[in-house]
């Protein structure tokens, strides 16, 4: 809607209406793709002329004329030569920023994860900028032919399939390069789903710990569990919808059936979903059927408390299962220590003193 303010003796004399009765009934408007219909109150002195579109229907094929008007009529100023890291929609096209279209209608080239997902977005707002594939399996053959590119002075885009670049997604080696290389890297801020699931979670959002996908190797895995379930942050995770039964069996063991938990699914999409509730209750409901799509899975922080500290034997026990997974003595020792209280250099004590002849004792 847009809303100007005018002096009514101006607006009377105006040539834009053919005949002047108490109230208008026609305000034709050219410059307005879509038919409009105006709304006046009248004051002593103003009144405030509004137009508002009677059509409810927007297509969803193509981008609005307004916006395209917006974009080619803008007095920023022309972007500088580097690598932009646009942030495009997680689901829903609308969720862009207009700064983030102008950048990829000027760039000179756009670095697409998937040209043909890319090439959605671009067609729906009529960017005609040539995309060129940058993915995780070629991300090392690209980055020199990017980086002449941009030495010679062109303004490159970098954009994922969806979300902000560099973040679980390629981007952080060509960034680190470019910055290696005193070559700007601009961040142009826009949807994350981190973020976004985080918002509305429910889940505390003064701390967090953004974890994202999880190693695929199982010890590696439940060491990361381990050191996630001990933090007081929110955790947040990134699971594919094949493994979710599995991180929930690990989860379950690890964090605990009774901690609360948040899975985001398929957000700002037609399916979105939050579901609610503990880890024991997401293996019951999640196991019998596996949902679709992308998942944002946050589990809540560990509860500050005031309990003693673990006996001694407590402490072997746990050591001695980690030692026998196949940790180290010290990423034992670390796993353990992740949460208690006591002090580390005692439960390295400990190690040494009841394991030290079975492992290689190692520097802390």
């Amino acid at each position: 809607m847009l809303l100007r303010l005018y002096n009514p003796m101006s607006i009377l004399s105006s040539s834009i209406f053919t005949q002047i009765p108490r109230q208008f009934y026609k305000c034709p408007l050219p410059l307005f793709t879509h038919s409009v219909q105006p709304h006046i109150s009248t004051f002593p002195r103003h009144f405030t002329l509004s137009f508002y579109s009677n059509n409810a229907h927007t297509s969803n094929t193509e981008a609005p004329d307004d916006l395209q008007l917006h974009l080619s009529n803008s007095k920023q100023s022309p972007l500088k030569p580097g690598l932009y890291l646009v942030g495009t929609p997680i689901g829903n096209l609308e969720d862009i920023t207009l700064r983030a279209l102008r950048v990829l209608k000027s760039a000179d080239v756009i670095l697409s994860e998937d040209t043909r997902h890319s090439g959605k977005l671009l067609h729906y707002y009529n960017i005609k900028t040539p995309l060129l594939s940058y993915h995780k399996f070629n991300e090392s053959q690209r980055a020199q032919v990017v980086l002449r590119k941009l030495q010679d002075g062109e303004i490159v885009a970098l954009i994922s399939d969806a979300g902000t670049p560099g973040i679980s997604d390629p981007g952080m080696e060509l960034a680190k390069l470019c910055a290696d290389k005193n070559i700007p890297v601009v961040p142009i801020p826009g949807p994350s789903a981190v973020v976004t699931a985080l918002s509305a979670s429910g889940l505390p959002t003064n701390e967090f710990t953004f974890v994202g996908f999880l190693p695929k190797h199982s010890s590696s895995r439940r060491e990361r569990l381990i050191l996630s379930a001990n933090e007081s942050a929110t955790q947040i995770f990134f699971i594919p919808p094949h493994k979710l039964c599995q991180f929930l069996e690990e989860a379950a063991a690890i964090f605990g059936k009774t901690r609360q938990c948040v899975m985001a699914r398929e957000m700002t999409k037609v399916h979105e979903e939050f579901w609610r509730g503990t880890i024991n209750e997401a293996k019951q409901a999640f196991l019998a059927h596996q949902p679709k799509g992308e998942i944002t899975f946050l589990i809540e922080g560990k509860s500050i408390s005031t309990e003693e500290s673990p006996s001694e034997s407590q402490l072997e026990n746990e050591l001695r299962e980690l030692i026998s997974e196949g940790h180290s003595l010290s990423m034992a020792v670390k796993l353990v220590a992740s949460g208690k209280l006591m002090k580390r250099k005692a439960i390295y004590s400990l190690a040494l003193r009841k394991f030290g002849g079975q492992v290689e004792s190692e520097d802390d």
